[in-house]
């Protein structure tokens, strides 16, 4: 885990309001002692937010050449499995 930021456990996290997120600071979302991923959680003026939030989608984009599934894939194979 980081030594930077905090961490917090997805049950947690599965909990907070939208509203308490946005005051929360960017954390680290650990299940079972495991990492995750970085909830990143911008502050400041809005030129900064958006510096955050590029940064944020240029390390998704890099990431997700990696694999991954979309979520609209992981959502058709939970109705698959619902309909059955």
């Amino acid at each position: 885990m980081s030594e930077l930021i905090p961490s917090i456990a997805i049950s947690e996290f599965k909990l907070l309001k939208a509203h308490q997120i946005k005051v929360l600071k960017s954390v680290e979302v650990i299940s079972d002692g495991e990492y995750l991923f970085t909830a990143i959680i911008p502050k400041g003026d809005v030129e900064t937010k958006d510096f955050g939030k590029t940064q944020a989608e240029y390390l998704a984009v890099k990431t997700n050449y990696l694999g991954g599934e979309d979520p609209e894939e992981l959502k058709e194979k939970r109705d698959a499995l619902i309909s059955v």
